[in-house]
């Protein structure tokens, strides 16, 4: 299993439009997904162990995010023919076990993780109310395991510093993980 980092965060690169079916039964664009303050595209998975280790932690953030405003999406890229994990079926149970805050969506194309560059799972993108790319790290020290509940929340605090100024940090650290299971 490969593991990637995401590159640097493009400051002001624009959000790029989607329409995926979700878990829900309903389609989700980027019109949809947004808040009033931004909005957080995630690239998750079900199979992966750095995304099972934070999982618990991106419930809470977009939970927390939600209240300030900030729109959240997660999207699933991966190719699930050798990850069956990852299949429609095990995405819908997930979501409903877990009581998914936010829509999960499915890009069977991979044409949106091309489009936005994502290269791994969990891979992070913060838009700022304009739709303007303002984060691109990681969400907190954890690796394919949970960091000590005392991490520094670094995705949290930078949205919400997206939220009340429009800006994310000059320093962010890229997000780790799996790599996305191409087709």
């Amino acid at each position: 299993m490969a593991s990637l980092s995401s590159p640097v965060c493009d400051f002001g690169r624009p959000a790029l439009d989607f329409d995926l079916p979700g878990v829900d039964g309903k389609r989700h664009t980027l019109a949809s997904a947004r808040g009033p303050k931004g909005l957080l595209v995630m690239f998750i998975c079900n199979h992966c162990p750095y995304v099972k280790a934070v999982l618990d932690r991106i419930l809470r953030d977009t939970r927390d995010l939600a209240v300030l405003g900030i729109g959240s999406i997660a999207i699933m890229s991966n190719d699930p023919s050798d990850y069956p994990e990852d299949s429609w079926p095990n995405m819908e149970k997930i979501a409903r076990e877990r009581a998914f805050p936010f829509p999960y969506v499915l890009d069977e194309s991979q044409a949106v993780a091309k489009a936005y560059g994502a290269v791994c799972t969990p891979d992070f993108f913060g838009y700022n109310a304009k739709l303007e790319l303002q984060y691109r790290g990681r969400l907190d020290e954890s690796r394919r395991e949970a960091a000590a509940e005392s991490a520094r929340r670094e995705l949290f605090e930078a949205m919400q510093q997206v939220a009340l100024s429009g800006k994310g940090p000059e320093q962010q650290i890229p997000s780790i993980g799996c790599s996305i299971k191409w087709h």
